[in-house]
């Protein structure tokens, strides 16, 4: 018998068994292979739950590395699968969005200026590998109108980013006015050419429904390096807006 069938979760005292261990000592007692485990909730032939579950620590290094795999990259796990795959996905963003809503209060969230706005979304975009395109829709009085909406991931360009898809959820929320954000994984917010033309295309767009783009903001990392010279500092902000800018 393999090394990997010779051992299951009910091999272990039943006191040291993952589910009960959460519920006797609670959720954050337990290692991060053991919650892997209760989500994906049994083995495979010839493979224990928590054998998977430590396959998945070793092929993506910590918590963080599996939730930014994607559910191609976690299902090549041999017992996850697509479905559990999708488990996994699930319930990483469900605390993503936990997150999110206890720290920002997104329908209270004011949107006052660039600063606030990369506040309410930089921990939601900043970190992606492929670029993010997300929508604010805000009411009269510049509040966010329930969640951030997605709208697209992966480079952006004008089949992506297309009008009818942005101001579809813009509708449907009675939106006033709307704020455009996407990310640059490469870590510098510096629009380029293709960014400048989707916005421009978008603010006509909301000019024909009466739909106000109050700006776009592209996220980078927390500070960006550049070169020093006598007129440029050492670091600039990790966003860019188009609106203070000029650009837009």
């Amino acid at each position: 018998m393999s090394n990997e069938t010779s051992f299951t979760v009910n091999d272990m005292p039943k006191a040291e068994r993952p589910r009960e261990r959460l519920q006797k000592f609670g959720a954050e007692a337990l290692s991060v292979q053991e919650l892997l485990a209760l989500i994906i909730g049994r083995g495979v032939a010839g493979r224990s739950v928590m054998t998977i579950a430590q396959e998945l620590m070793a092929r993506f290094g910590n918590a963080g590395g599996i939730s930014e795999a994607t559910i191609e990259e976690l299902s090549r796990v041999k017992g996850v699968g697509l479905a559990k795959a999708a488990q996994l996905k699930a319930c990483f963003e469900l605390g993503k969005r936990k997150e999110l809503e206890t720290e920002y209060g997104y329908e209270d969230y004011d949107i006052k200026n660039p600063q606030t706005v990369v506040k309410a979304i930089r921990a939601r975009i900043k970190d992606m590998k492929k670029e993010h395109f997300v929508l604010i829709a805000l009411n009269t009085r510049n509040r966010i109108i329930g969640n951030i909406i997605n709208i697209s991931v992966g480079t952006l360009n004008a089949s992506l980013v297309h009008p009818r898809e942005v101001f579809k959820e813009a509708i449907t929320r009675a939106a006033s006015s709307v704020v455009l954000a996407h990310n640059h994984p490469s870590g510098d917010p510096e629009p380029s050419e293709e960014d400048l033309k989707i916005t421009r295309r978008l603010i006509e767009a909301g000019r024909i429904l009466g739909i106000e783009v109050l700006d776009h903001i592209i996220v980078g990392k927390h500070t960006v390096k550049s070169a020093i010279t006598e007129h440029s500092k050492p670091e600039k902000e990790g966003y860019c807006s188009l609106k203070e800018k000029g650009l837009i």
